[in-house]
């Protein structure tokens, strides 16, 4: 993988991790598109770049992270929801970690899931009316576990964590601002468990080079991130889903036109 290479996947990784259209599928299309080599560290630096997108969260919601220790109690209830909520991810994340591995080769998957995901998010809004929880202190350990086991579907490539996530909150009753934000925060023990998990299994095999473009994509990736959420939040509040679920199926069936005339591999 080349400097500009990793910068490219960098930027989508940032603008693609919260909007409910799959980060880790655009990053696959964008590899492939680009040439870059289907191999060990390709699939490492995949993961290991939403690292970025991670601290943007924190750094935009420092206040809910780092609350002061006067707040002991609503700090101890908010990272308790978020333990509970990363609980199936991690399970079934540990379970079944080389049949994921195996999605992630597959743009045939990357493109039916996009497909899928985009006519349920046309529904989204009609589907799931009258939302009863505004705040995210009054969401549930029970939610919040439910909606973590929502965001399991995201293993699947294409899926989308944030969308799956989203929509686990709306089924909770979440509004959309709420159900939007909590997926950000659940996104931030999920994939810092992700990309630790991926980083112990192939510590003997990362080289200086690759620290190089681990730390230059990270960067990218949490500027561009931390404009992204600003937008979506934005957006979310004023709009429903249904622009990003016509994204989805466009680029969807452009995938499968791209697939079926050989341009693209399976």
């Amino acid at each position: 993988m080349e400097l500009l290479e990793a910068i490219l996947i960098a930027i989508v990784e940032g603008l693609t991790e919260f909007l409910p259209i799959s980060s880790t599928g655009h990053m696959i299309i964008t590899e492939k598109l680009l040439g870059v080599p289907d191999d060990d560290f390709t699939k490492l630096f995949t993961v290991g770049i939403q690292l970025g997108a991670i601290l943007a969260v924190v750094a935009l919601y420092w206040k809910k992270f780092l609350m002061p220790a006067s707040t002991m109690e609503n700090r101890f209830r908010f990272y308790s929801k978020l333990a509970l909520a990363v609980l199936p991810a991690l399970v079934i994340g540990f379970l079944l970690s080389d049949w994921i591995d195996s999605l992630l080769e597959s743009t045939l998957t990357v493109a039916i899931s996009l497909v899928a995901g985009g006519i349920v998010l046309l529904f989204i809004d009609t589907i799931f009316k009258n939302p009863s929880v505004h705040e995210e202190e009054q969401v549930t350990p029970k939610s919040a576990f439910l909606i973590g086991c929502w965001q399991c579907l995201a293993m699947i490539p294409g899926v989308s964590r944030s969308a799956a996530s989203i929509i686990g909150g709306m089924q909770q009753k979440l509004d959309r601002k709420v159900a939007a934000e909590f997926s950000f925060f659940l996104a931030v023990p999920t994939m810092a468990a992700a990309t630790g998990y991926k980083f112990l299994k192939a510590a003997s095999t990362i080289t200086p080079t690759h620290l190089q473009l681990f730390a230059i994509g990270n960067l990218v990736a949490f500027v561009v991130a931390i404009i992204a959420i600003k937008f979506f939040i934005r957006f979310l509040q004023h709009n429903g889903f249904k622009l990003f679920a016509y994204y989805r199926i466009l680029v969807g069936i452009l995938l499968l036109i791209l697939i079926s005339n050989g341009t693209l591999s399976r």
